[in-house]
């Protein structure tokens, strides 16, 4: 997993961060470092592992690195993107 694909595979699914941070329980800074090179994550072996999991379950695959280079892309041809939170209106 390189911070590329890691940052490919969120654009995909339409998510935050913030999402991400939620739904892994990483702080936003971990994945943030994770994300900041295009070679591979600068994150522990278990926060990475944790990454595509959760990343997987949500519907992207990962592309191991051939001739054409390492890439990410949906599961489904037919999935939607996630949608994102918004806040609440006022009252």
């Amino acid at each position: 997993m390189t911070g590329a694909q890691l940052r490919a595979a969120r654009g995909l699914l339409n998510m935050s961060v913030s999402d991400l941070s939620e739904r892994t329980g990483l702080a936003i800074n971990t994945i943030r470092k994770a994300e900041k090179t295009n070679g591979p994550a600068e994150v522990t072996t278990a926060s990475a592992r944790l990454l595509v999991t959760t990343l997987e379950s949500a519907g992207v695959l990962f592309i191991a690195a051939d001739r054409h280079g390492a890439g990410v892309r949906l599961e489904s041809p037919d999935q939607e993107p996630l949608r994102r939170r918004r806040d609440k209106p006022s009252a």
